[in-house]
């Protein structure tokens, strides 16, 4: 994509509809879970705390952890490149890249409600929304990377 085509404001626009709908497909995962299995709400702290299947929580709980850290780390290169290289592109890449990876999290969480009826699915979701809060874009990027500031 040529970056005379991408207009930084248009991009700017592109990126925070996407933001948006990645965090409320999050929202959604947890009222979907609300409906579905209700009871995974009732907190019930009687039983073990990594539930029925420990090794599957802990691995989940791992991914979801250097997901998050490499959402970070993506978004971070894709922005230097972009301004590098002067290409808006890089700059909405970034943020999709960042904010799919944060997703990681409450997609694990998802699972693990309806595949293990995990209690504390929520910390998953939790997880996964601050990492998309965290990756909210960021205007000056999109300029940033839309033409050369002269000092």
């Amino acid at each position: 994509m040529e970056n005379d085509k991408l207009n930084p404001e248009q991009s700017y626009k592109t990126m925070m509809i996407l933001w948006f709908a990645i965090l409320m497909s999050q929202i959604m995962f947890v009222f979907v879970i609300f409906v579905v299995k209700p009871e995974l709400f009732r907190f019930d702290v009687s039983g073990p705390l990594l539930g029925s299947s420990p090794p599957v929580v802990l691995v989940a709980a791992g991914i979801s952890i250097i997901t998050l850290i490499a959402s970070f780390v993506l978004k971070k290169k894709f922005l230097a490149l972009a301004v590098a290289e002067q290409k808006v592109a890089l700059v909405q890449t970034a943020t999709i890249v960042g904010c799919a990876l944060a997703e990681v999290s409450s997609l694990l969480g998802l699972m693990l409600a309806f595949a293990f009826d995990f209690h504390l699915f929520f910390v998953f979701s939790a997880l996964g929304i601050i990492g998309t809060l965290l990756d909210f874009p960021k205007r000056d990027d999109a300029h940033a990377a839309s033409y050369k500031a002269s000092l």
